[in-house]
């Protein structure tokens, strides 16, 4: 083998090169191959190493180094995904916000000894909300102002007259305002009109369930006089414009008795903002497109400022509790790197 030490630049024929230059020359070379020499070493240690260690300490470095990858990995790709998924609703809530999609559920009845109970209503219309069976899909909720609803009842019963060539009693169409008090032909009235509030999921004091009551009574002076009549019924969003929300079946009054009271049940299942509603109840006379009587929230205070809010503002609450593994992972981590050590050192000392 070459001495390194004994070379010189007539050994390698440095010859017609000044001095300055082969000496520099020759220092480099030096450099040079003491480089490869040392990294030659060193690959021949880092085998020797390697090749003392036992397959499954091999085995159990790999799977360090990938779990300690995994653990810095995956948190990233968790908050991503998390993000994507707010996104996501964001979007579904901004889409549903902007569609202004309104659907309930409402039933109706005379408060008779043979209704069915309030449990069994709202049963009902728990089932109704699972068939997708709403108002609006039954053409019971109409969705439109107060005073497209009475034009097109008085254009429609216009239309039914001119095609039967009849003459009926069709008063002139009255001026409606977004505000109206008890109203009444004198031979109609209401004469009581209620609220209930039942149903709130979240606790905040809005709900999504209420029901109303009202006493429709036919003022004749004959105890046994009967009629067939139906309501609309409206809601008024914080002094808004009334909003027809449902039509009830046609029912029959007797006279003034008060067992012929009516109540509807509702369920606001999407598109009612949380917020303070007025009620309002016009009566008709089946057949007729003319308001025989009108209550409101002007005439009671029961029907004025109900807290409601449809079921996708009313969502129950349920806390959740985010549980941080970063110290315990690095605790397991430091555990597992120690443990590594402690099998490296005694296979050296073997």
């Amino acid at each position: 083998m070459i001495n390194l030490f004994s070379l010189s630049s007539a050994n390698l024929g440095f010859n017609g090169i000044k001095l300055p230059n082969k000496d520099l020359m020759m220092n480099n070379f030096i450099k040079y191959f003491s480089s490869i020499l040392t990294l030659k070493n060193t690959s021949m240690s880092v085998v020797k190493v390697t090749f003392r260690f036992s397959p499954i300490l091999l085995t159990t470095l790999q799977l360090t180094f990938m779990l300690t990858f995994m653990m810095i990995t995956l948190p990233s790709f968790a908050i991503q995904a998390d993000d994507t998924r707010q996104v996501a609703d964001r979007k579904s809530t901004t889409n549903i916000t902007n569609t202004k999609s309104i659907q309930s559920y409402s039933s109706g009845q005379i408060t008779s000894s043979t209704k069915a109970s309030q449990t069994d209503v709202l049963k009902h219309i728990a089932q109704r909300v699972i068939l997708g069976d709403s108002d609006q899909k039954l053409n019971k909720a109409l969705n439109t102002e107060r005073d497209a609803v009475v034009t097109k009842k008085y254009q429609h019963a216009a239309k039914i007259a001119l095609t039967n060539n009849t003459t009926r009693n069709i008063a002139t169409m009255p001026s409606i305002t977004n505000t109206s008090r008890s109203f009444s032909d004198g031979n109609f009235a209401i004469y009581e009109g209620y609220s209930q509030l039942i149903a709130d999921i979240d606790g905040d004091g809005y709900y999504q369930t209420f029901s109303v009551t009202f006493d429709a009574d036919l003022i004749t002076g004959y105890a046994n006089d009967e009629a067939i009549v139906y309501a609309e019924l409206y809601l008024s969003e914080n002094g808004g414009p009334w909003v027809h929300y449902y039509s009830t079946d046609s029912f029959v009054i007797q006279g003034e008795s008060s067992d012929d009271e009516f109540e509807v049940y509702s369920t606001l299942e999407q598109g009612f903002s949380t917020n303070q509603y007025d009620i309002l109840i016009d009566l008709y006379q089946e057949g007729y497109p003319n308001i025989i009587a009108s209550y409101s929230s002007d005439d009671s205070n029961s029907l004025y400022g109900l807290p409601l809010e449809s079921s996708d503002y009313d969502v129950e609450y349920v806390e959740y509790y985010e549980e941080v593994h970063t110290h315990g992972g690095s605790y397991s981590l430091f555990s597992l790197c120690g443990i590594i050590m402690l099998l490296v050192i005694r296979q050296f000392r073997r």
